[in-house]
């Protein structure tokens, strides 16, 4: 068993860099659906609706790797999971605290993290990759937890934009679990893009709801003091290009990633720029 988590490692790593970036910006899509709420929200608020989404995605990875794992190797693989996150944790913290920033603390807060998760959604059973009125009972119950984080509890629209962001994350989880291709940037497809509720939509923005979707995206992460910049196509949209196209998309993108990579290194250390750190976007 020991073996696992060598084995699992690129998966592991994977896994804990999405459920992270997914709550990062999950945070960011709710205050954006109630931005009234939202310049109120203290960054202890912030914190409690993160640590939400990280509840809901250690569940849902749990019951996506029960079908991807043998059963023998996924209680300790899920284990691994938990020392992965709190590293990635640590690593995302470190540039706002500097290296001084306690992990027995971190290890504490996601361990915690992990049975509330499992406190409050174990008791539903379903099939994660099939919609059930169970698994529709589980997301709700989710979102209301969102809601009340965030201090207006019962609110339908927080509740139903936490539902959305949680479901889209399975198909990056389950991506990454299969081991065959991934998208770079797993997050452009885990987390949907929310209205920008603060000014007035444009005329054609009256097109129904997810006809917008990211089809290509771009992310840098730093870590110690090594900055990554990596690139990423939507799974289906990659299924849908021909070997041709795939090559001349990753040709440009490559090109843009070392442009962008290049620019985000020069200045990811500076003081000014101490604040991107935390969302890791170039």
């Amino acid at each position: 068993m020991a073996s696992a988590k060598t084995e699992y490692q690129e998966q592991l790593r994977t896994l804990a860099e999405l459920m992270l970036a997914v709550s990062g910006e999950s945070v960011t899509v709710m205050k954006k659906t109630s931005p009234d709420r939202a310049l109120k929200l203290k960054r202890q608020d912030e914190w409690g609706i993160y640590l939400e989404f990280v509840k809901i995605l250690f569940n849902l990875t749990d019951r996506l790797s029960l079908l991807h794992l043998p059963l023998k190797e996924q209680p300790q693989f899920m284990n691994h999971l938990e020392d992965a996150v709190t590293l990635q944790l640590k690593n995302v913290l470190e540039p706002a605290f500097g290296s001084g920033a306690d992990q027995m603390e971190i290890m504490l807060t996601v361990g915690a993290a992990v049975t509330e998760s499992r406190q409050a959604y174990e008791r539903y059973r379903f099939l994660v990759t099939e919609n059930t009125p169970e698994k529709d009972a589980m997301l709700k119950d989710f979102g209301g937890r969102v809601a009340d984080a965030m201090g207006i509890a019962g609110n339908a629209q927080v509740s139903a934009a936490a539902m959305l962001c949680a479901s889209a994350a399975i198909p990056a989880i389950t991506a990454i679990l299969d081991g065959g291709p991934l998208p770079v940037d797993a997050t452009s497809t885990a987390t949907p893009t929310a209205p920008d509720t603060t000014s007035p939509p444009p005329p054609q923005a009256a097109t129904p709801t997810g006809t917008e979707i990211k089809l290509v995206s771009v992310m840098s992460t730093v870590t110690g003091e090594e900055v990554e910049t990596r690139w990423g196509l939507h799974p289906r949209f990659r299924q849908d290009l021909s070997p041709e196209d795939m090559q001349q998309v990753a040709a440009l993108m490559n090109r843009v990633v070392k442009i962008l990579g290049e620019r985000y290194a020069s200045v990811a250390f500076s003081d000014e720029w101490t604040s991107w750190h935390k969302a890791g976007h170039a």
